[in-house]
C-alpha cells in the first residue's frame, strides 16, 4: 500500500537497512573484485591495461539501464522494481562460473553494474519519499555508512579471500548477500506512490526525459555529483596498478592503504548525519570544500616532491573523500528536487543516467591522464574535477540555501 512520511523509527529502518544490503552487495562487486583483477587478467592471458576496464564496463552497466527503471517504477511502484532488480543482481553474480574469457568476464562485469540502477533510481527514491526531507538526507547519510563498509573493506577483503579461495568465490558471497536483502526488502519495503495506469509508451517516456534534460538548473545539480565523486573512483579504479605494480606493495599492504580513505569518508557521512536536522541544508556542502582543497595540495606536493607518494596519495584522497561525505546525501536531494516535471523515478533516472556516464567518461580521462602522466597525471586530473565541482557548487548550493530562507519567511 501506498505509505506517507515515516518516522525514523527501529521498525522503519528495516526497510532502508535491507536497502543498504542490497547496495552494499553491489558496491562490494567492485571493489572486492579489484584486487583480483591482476589475477584474472593472468588467467585469461591478457596484459594490466584490462584492470581499470573491469570498472568502467562496471559503471557502463550503471549507465544503460536507468531510463527504462525510472519511468517503469513512476508507473507501477518502487516496490516490484525494486525486488525485481534485486533478484537480477543476485542471478548475474552467479553466472561469473560460466566465464571462460576476458571478453565474456568484461560483458558479464556490464551486466552486474546494471544493479547500480535500482539503488540510485529506484532505492533513493523511495526512502526520500518514505521519510521528510531533513530525516531523509540523515537516513541517507546513515546508510552510506554502512554501505562504504563495502570500499573500506571490499580491496582488503578481496585480497585476503584470493589467498584461500578461487577469486570466482568473491561472486558466491556477494549473490548470498543480495538474496538475504532481497528477503529483507520482500518483508519490510513499503510502496511509496500510488501505482499509475497510464501505459509506460516510449513517446511518453522521451517526452518526460526532454522536459527533465532541458532545465539548466537540474543539468547543474545533477553534474555536481560525479564531478564530486570521480577522484575517489579514479583511486579505486588505478591504486592497485600503481600501488601493486608500480611500488611492488602486496595485496594487504594495498587493502591496508585503502582504510584511511574511507574512514574519511564514512567520517563526513556520520558528520553529516549529525548535523543533518540542526543545519540549514547546504551548509554542509559548503564546508566540505575545505577538505577537498587541503586533500589536492597534499596530493600535488607528494607527488611532484616526495620519495613516498603513496603516503600523501592516501592522505590527500583521504581529505577529499571527508568533504564527499558531508557534501553528496544534500547534494542528491537538491538535485532531485531540483525539477518537478515528472515523476521522481524519471528525475532519479536521468540523475543516474548523467551521472554514471560521467563516471565512465572519467575512469577512461584518468586512465589516459595515467598512462600519459603516471601518478602526476592522475593528481592533476583530480585538480581539474575537484575544482571544476567547488566552482559550481559554491554558486548553485548558495542560490539554493538563498531560495529556501526566502521561503521560510
Amino acid at each position: 500500500m501506498f505509505s506517507p512520511y515515516l518516522k525514523l523509527s527501529r521498525a522503519n529502518f528495516l526497510f532502508p537497512l535491507a536497502l543498504v544490503l542490497f547496495e552494499f552487495s553491489v558496491y562490494i562487486c567492485n571493489d572486492m573484485v579489484q584486487p583480483a583483477m591482476l589475477v584474472v587478467t593472468r588467467e585469461f592471458m591478457v596484459d594490466s591495461s584490462w584492470v581499470p576496464l573491469s570498472m568502467t564496463a562496471f559503471l557502463v552497466g550503471g549507465a544503460s539501464l536507468p531510463w527504462l527503471a525510472g519511468p517503469w517504477s513512476d508507473r507501477v511502484g518502487r516496490r516490484p522494481v525494486l525486488l525485481a532488480g534485486v533478484a537480477y543482481f543476485t542471478l548475474t553474480c552467479l553466472a561469473t562460473y560460466l566465464v571462460d574469457s576476458i571478453h565474456t568476464f568484461m560483458l558479464l562485469r556490464i551486466l552486474q553494474g546494471i544493479g547500480l540502477c535500482f539503488i540510485n533510481t529506484v532505492g533513493y527514491a523511495a526512502v526520500q519519499e518514505a521519510f521528510e526531507e531533513k530525516v531523509a538526507v540523515k537516513t541517507m547519510a546513515l546508510m552510506a555508512n554502512i554501505a562504504l563498509i563495502a570500499p573500506l573493506l571490499g580491496p582488503l577483503a578481496g585480497a585476503l579471500l584470493l589467498d584461500l579461495a578461487p577469486w570466482r568465490t568473491s561472486f558466491l558471497l556477494i549473490a548470498m548477500l543480495s538474496f538475504i536483502a532481497l528477503l529483507g526488502l520482500f518483508w519490510k519495503m513499503p510502496e511509496t506512490i500510488k501505482p499509475s495506469r497510464e501505459k509506460l509508451l516510449l513517446s511518453v517516456i522521451l517526452r518526460d526525459y526532454w522536459q527533465v534534460f532541458s532545465q539548466r538548473r537540474f543539468m547543474l545539480s545533477a553534474a555536481l555529483i560525479p564531478l564530486l565523486a570521480l577522484p575517489l573512483l579514479g583511486w579505486i579504479a588505478l591504486s592497485p596498478v600503481f600501488l601493486i605494480e608500480d611500488l611492488a606493495m602486496t595485496s594487504v599492504q594495498y587493502g591496508w592503504m585503502q582504510l584511511p580513505v574511507f574512514t574519511g569518508l564514512i567520517a563526513g557521512n556520520l558528520i553529516l548525519a549529525l548535523v543533518a536536522e540542526r543545519w540549514p541544508l547546504g551548509r554542509s556542502v559548503l564546508l566540505g570544500m575545505w577538505p577537498i582543497v587541503l586533500g589536492l595540495l597534499l596530493l600535488l606536493g607528494g607527488v611532484y616532491y616526495s620519495s613516498f607518494p603513496q603516503y600523501y596519495l592516501m592522505a590527500g584522497m583521504s581529505l577529499m573523500a571527508l568533504g564527499e561525505g558531508l557534501a553528496f546525501g544534500v547534494l542528491y536531494r537538491f538535485a532531485l528536487m531540483s525539477s518537478d516535471v515528472a515523476g521522481k523515478g524519471t528525475i532519479a533516472a536521468s540523475m543516474s543516467m548523467l551521472g554514471m556516464a560521467g563516471y565512465a567518461l572519467g575512469l577512461e580521462l584518468f586512465r589516459w591522464a595515467y598512462l600519459h602522466g603516471g601518478m602526476l597525471g592522475f593528481a592533476l586530473l583530480c585538480c581539474v574535477f575537484s575544482l571544476s565541482y567547488i566552482l559550481l557548487a559554491r554558486r548553485s548550493v548558495g542560490v539554493v540555501m538563498a531560495e529556501r530562507a526566502e521561503q521560510a519567511l
